[in-house]
């Protein structure tokens, strides 16, 4: 297998040439969304270019966008290894694909009936189903978190499952800490419950190899502009289970779920980003190919899934690198799983404060120094919340596969620096 080649992968990324002061920019604010490759770039002007038109027309470009979206939700499909190409959904972003389900889902339930969500979660994966259950009656129950390694806590969870719920939703990651969860046990735990289980996958995405159909996920939900492609939410579910929902469309519209007329040259984009992760499965990822394979994989969903194995097996002894070079900063204190022997149970997704800096001055000094990092609580509100965080929140310092350890050390060398005064 060829070693993973950081510096050709960033070669094709224009935004990394990026100067400030003199210096290329440094870009750690992946978590808020990722930086897109030359081809997708390009997806995107070609389709303006050649393919520009609304959806089944009986003309050339019409059928050329059609085209494309068909193959983008195979591509979309094979990321997450989805039955069927029909069990994915476009639309605007995750938290509107989201509202949206939400809306169908509580449509069917009684007043009375309840939902579990959790306070590791983004809001998106909380504010929808809060808001959709009071118009209908439903309770919401709010799964803990453990302070000290800020995970789920997994007996605040049980014991809402024995409440009986009618659906479960929990995230794959944090995307304020890095978290990962036990997806695939959660959901099991839920449907034994008999509830359906909803996961935010927007974090883990850019991070991590996710087989939907291993976990037995009912639905999950995930962004193409954190996977190195445009501004666009994608929606999973199941067949059989969609097919029961009630929905809102309007009567003509093609799908159920897709309304309105979709953001096709970015659905072009997200295409290019999943054959983007393909091609480096195909040039790093032979050695991660075997259980994707066993497990029934072949062309790009395979190669997709190695892609993203070998990204994951190139940031986390970056992320190492980076902790090692925290503890050096006076002050410094990461919230969250910090045990390298743990690096399982988490991304490459560090939160940070610096005693004596708030995070806004610290993520500020940065930024005027050309490193880009996010200060707040990133519409995390349950979990800064539980840490006692607010209002100030943490520095989020996001790695990504397109990060370097010269990156990083430049970042400790900074952080230093800030918290010296």
């Amino acid at each position: 297998m060829a070693e993973f080649d950081v510096d050709a992968l960033r070669a094709r990324f224009p935004a990394l040439s990026i100067e400030q002061h003199g210096r290329l920019i440094a870009l750690f604010d992946g978590p808020g969304g990722t930086q897109v490759p030359d081809t997708v770039i390009e997806a995107v002007a070609t389709y303006y270019r050649t393919s520009n038109a609304n959806h089944e027309g009986p003309f050339l470009t019409s059928r050329r966008s059609d085209a494309i979206l068909d193959e983008a939700h195979l591509a979309l499909a094979d990321l997450v290894n989805a039955a069927d190409p029909s069990e994915v959904k476009f639309g605007a972003n995750m938290t509107t694909l989201t509202m949206h389900l939400a809306r169908s889902i509580t449509a069917s339930l009684a007043p009375g009936d309840e939902i579990v969500v959790t306070s590791l979660d983004h809001e998106a994966n909380v504010g929808p189903w809060r808001s959709a259950a009071a118009d209908h009656g439903l309770t919401v129950r709010t799964v803990d978190i453990r302070p000290d390694d800020v995970t789920l806590d997994l007996e605040s969870f049980d014991a809402a499952l024995h409440r009986r719920p009618r659906l479960v939703a929990f995230g794959w990651a944090s995307n304020a800490v890095g978290s990962i969860n036990p997806v695939g046990e959660l959901v099991r735990r839920a449907h034994e419950a008999g509830a359906l289980a909803f996961v935010d996958a927007v974090h883990a995405a850019p991070h991590l190899p996710i087989d939907v159909q291993a976990v037995d996920a009912d639905f999950l939900a995930y962004s193409a502009y954190k996977f190195f492609g445009p501004h666009l939410g994608v929606l999973y579910g199941k067949h059989d289970v969609l097919d029961r929902l009630p929905t809102y469309k309007l009567r003509p519209a093609h799908d159920r779920f897709e309304t309105g007329t979709l953001n096709h040259e970015g659905i072009a984009g997200a295409l290019a980003a999943v054959e983007y992760i393909a091609e480096i499965g195909e040039r790093f990822g032979s050695s991660f190919v075997a259980p994707f394979a066993e497990a029934g994989m072949s062309g790009r969903r395979l190669l997709a899934h190695a892609g993203m194995a070998a990204i994951r097996a190139y940031e986390m002894p970056l992320f190492g690198r980076l902790l090692d070079g925290l503890a050096a900063v006076p002050g410094a204190r990461l919230w969250g799983i910090g045990d390298q022997l743990r690096f399982g149970e988490r991304t490459p997704t560090a939160a940070v404060t610096l005693e004596g800096v708030s995070p806004e001055a610290a993520s500020t000094a940065l930024g005027e120094r050309g490193i880009a990092t996010w200060w707040g609580n990133f519409y995390a509100v349950g979990p800064i919340e539980r840490l006692g965080l607010e209002p100030d929140g943490v520095v989020r310092i996001g790695l990504t596969h397109y990060n370097t350890a010269a990156e990083v050390d430049r970042l400790v060398t900074e952080l230093q620096d800030i918290a010296a005064g």
